[in-house]
């Protein structure tokens, strides 16, 4: 992995940071912290810098950055505490599903048994309750478990059965025995190195990361200024201190994330767990720093005038939004225990029997 910055990296990456300071910001204390889907304030933004682009193939017109482009542009999304409408954009390409959907039950992956697949002539009953990334949007993508395992099912918002409530946060989809057909199965959702689920995996973790970067770094510059005792928050220790050991931690999701994408790009073969774990690394960075730096500013944090409360809300949504990290943790472990019986099973020399005489 070359560790030397992309100059077209770089010249995004102030792309999306101008744009998106643009996008007015929803700082009111109660309901959704960021205006989300397919018709959110950011769609400009990401239209205006051809973001649909960036991950598709040259050979049907796209720009061919690879994963890697779509985790900075999540990054930069999440930093910025906006909402994120590239994530499902992104995934309908990689499935050939339908632009402007949204996804919803991803919380429950890798079973995806959130929503309960019940089997019905020429298809399947969906029943259960779901967070969704947009409440409005016409096509949701659910994930579910049928007999074949995990897959991604298009459901029309209007179907009989589905409703959908934007009032709480994060917005629920429900599903009672809502008929749905083969042909609305986008396809499976299974832990192929390049396959669509480890994709939408890494956008999810640099989209955490994203937003531990900006309360981190919201929580700096007010400590920065902010005096108490006759000196700046941020020259005592008992401040300085875990601000700074929050940064270390943020420097290891952000290496975890960008390798995961990086192997994906580069090297499929070597993929592994690498997605699941950084996954499971930015949700815990994202939850812990974004408590860190609401201490650090004290009762101001809780108020409009510096937004963390946005961080802070985004943070307790979107940490499960692709699985709790404790069972992505347990996929690691499991994967590396199976990794360690083959390996000692492989290399374990036989024994002889000792002849008598």
């Amino acid at each position: 992995m070359d560790l030397t910055p992309d100059p077209l990296g770089i010249q995004l990456r102030r792309a999306l940071r101008t744009g998106l300071a643009g996008v007015p910001a929803r700082t009111e204390l109660h309901g959704a912290p960021v205006t989300d889907g397919a018709f959110g304030p950011t769609r400009t933004v990401l239209d205006e810098l051809g973001a649909a682009d960036f991950e598709r193939p040259a050979s049907v017109g796209g720009l061919d950055l690879g994963l890697t482009a779509g985790v900075l542009v999540s990054e930069e999304l999440g930093r910025a505490a906006r909402g994120n409408p590239y994530r499902a954009d992104a995934t309908a390409a990689d499935m050939g599903g339908p632009a402007g959907a949204a996804l919803a039950g991803w919380e429950a992956l890798p079973a995806g048994s959130g929503v309960t697949a019940t089997p019905r002539a020429g298809g399947w009953e969906l029943t259960g309750t779901v967070t969704v990334d947009d409440a409005s949007a016409g096509t949701l993508l659910v994930a579910t478990r049928t007999d074949s395992g995990p897959v991604l099912v298009a459901v029309d918002r209007g179907a009989s059965g589905c409703t959908t409530e934007g009032g709480c946060w994060p917005p629920v989809a429900r599903f009672a025995a809502t008929p749905v057909t083969t042909a609305d199965a986008v396809g499976t959702l299974d832990d192929s190195p390049t396959g669509p689920l480890t994709r939408a995996r890494l956008r999810q973790a640099a989209y955490l990361l994203g937003i531990a970067e900006g309360a981190h770094r919201a929580a700096v510059e007010y400590t920065g200024f902010r005096r108490q005792f006759g000196t700046r928050l941020r020259d005592l220790p008992a401040v300085s201190f875990p601000l700074a050991r929050a940064l270390v931690g943020l420097r290891a999701a952000r290496a975890a994330v960008y390798r995961g994408a990086w192997l994906v790009d580069s090297e499929p073969d070597s993929v592994g767990t690498a997605p699941v774990m950084a996954l499971a690394l930015a949700a815990e960075t994202a939850r812990d720093v974004v408590r860190l730096s609401m201490q650090s500013c004290g009762v101001r944090a809780m108020t409009a005038e510096l937004g963390l409360h946005r961080y802070f809300r985004l943070a307790a949504a979107e940490s499960a939004r692709y699985g709790d990290p404790a069972a992505l943790w347990r996929t690691v472990g499991a994967d590396r225990i199976r990794t360690a019986r083959r390996a000692a099973v492989g290399t374990e020399l036989p024994v002889a029997t000792a002849a008598r005489p």
